[in-house]
């Protein structure tokens, strides 16, 4: 198989049709269809399925675009760095950003990097921390933020920020940043919560075991933006972290207060590979991530946020 092989099978997985992917990529629909077949023959394998919908990739197929998505994607970045402007830092990089940080940090980030390293292509991926870590797991991101976790045999995991969870609400509750609320108060009324499995919810399940509350939940999600949403519209209050809600309680739509009795806090980390040479650029885009973060929360633009003692006033990025 060769890298013209593979660009087909990629194009053709992602939109579907043989005659858009020989459009894409300039070729005409027989060639595309022949590449197809070729793989298909070496491989002894069917890799699409021929549907009304469309071209949809078997069980193998799928298989086989996953890592030829990645191998594509190596020879890119390979290409970026070995071609590189005389003391100009290149390369595509690409970072992690947990859905709740990513209104703070994500436009920060991109600015920076693209003034002080013009070289470096970002690209940015959002999403929970759990599936951050599989995609780190998988090649798939060079770093990434992540929350709650230790250093394990496949990452290292630098501490920089511990923030508090929040009691969220209505506008018309009154919450207040400098007014508590005891965590006994917020379960007896009608939750918009996690979906269970979700490590914020495992916080909150842990926050409610020690105080001895019965959690009165009325409806799960998995998307932050829609536990927003679902609490504005009255079906019940929340907690997320100050960060996800920063921006919400400054433009009135919302009314939030940390949590105590108990107190709940959550650690994020950067997570890296711990095996593997890591590209200069890669190092660049960390250093910048990392004093967004910590510009964010010394300009009190990331609540009840404390820097980790390593990164503190003074500390290297």
């Amino acid at each position: 198989m060769d890298v013209k092989q593979l660009k087909a099978l990629v194009t053709v997985a992602e939109v579907g049709s043989v005659t858009r992917a020989a459009e894409l990529l300039h070729l005409v629909q027989p060639a595309v269809t022949r590449q197809i077949r070729t793989l298909e023959e070496e491989l002894g394998v069917a890799l699409f399925q021929r549907t009304r919908q469309g071209m949809r990739p078997t069980e193998a197929g799928g298989i086989m675009v996953d890592r030829a998505r990645r191998a594509l994607n190596e020879l890119e970045r390979a290409r970026a760095e070995v071609q590189p402007s005389p003391g100009e830092v290149t390369g595509i990089v690409t970072v992690g950003l947990l859905e709740s940080t990513s209104d703070l940090l994500a436009e920060p980030l991109v600015s920076a990097v693209g003034a002080a390293h013009p070289g470096v292509e970002l690209r940015l991926m959002t999403g929970y921390s759990g599936h951050l870590q599989q995609w780190l797991d998988d090649g798939d991101l060079d770093l990434t933020l992540l929350y709650n976790l230790d250093s394990s045999p496949s990452l290292n995991a630098r501490p920089l920020v511990r923030e508090r969870l929040w009691a969220v609400a209505p506008a018309a509750a009154g919450l207040r940043a400098d007014r508590p609320v005891a965590f006994t108060d917020v379960a007896a009324r009608p939750l918009v919560m996690p979906a269970a499995g979700h490590a914020l919810r495992t916080l909150i399940d842990a926050a409610a075991a020690r105080s001895g509350s019965a959690m009165d939940i009325a409806v799960q999600t998995n998307a932050m933006r829609v536990q927003k949403q679902l609490v504005l519209a009255g079906h019940g209050w929340t907690v997320l972290p100050g960060v996800g809600i920063a921006e919400d309680v400054a433009n009135g739509t919302l009314s939030a207060a940390p949590l105590c009795e108990p107190d709940v806090w959550r650690s994020i980390v950067l997570g890296t590979p711990r095996y593997g040479r890591v590209p200069p650029a890669v190092e660049v885009v960390a250093g910048e991530l990392v004093r967004r973060v910590k510009a964010a929360v010394a300009q009190g633009r990331w609540p009840s946020a404390r820097l980790h003692a390593s990164d503190g006033p003074g500390a290297a990025a």
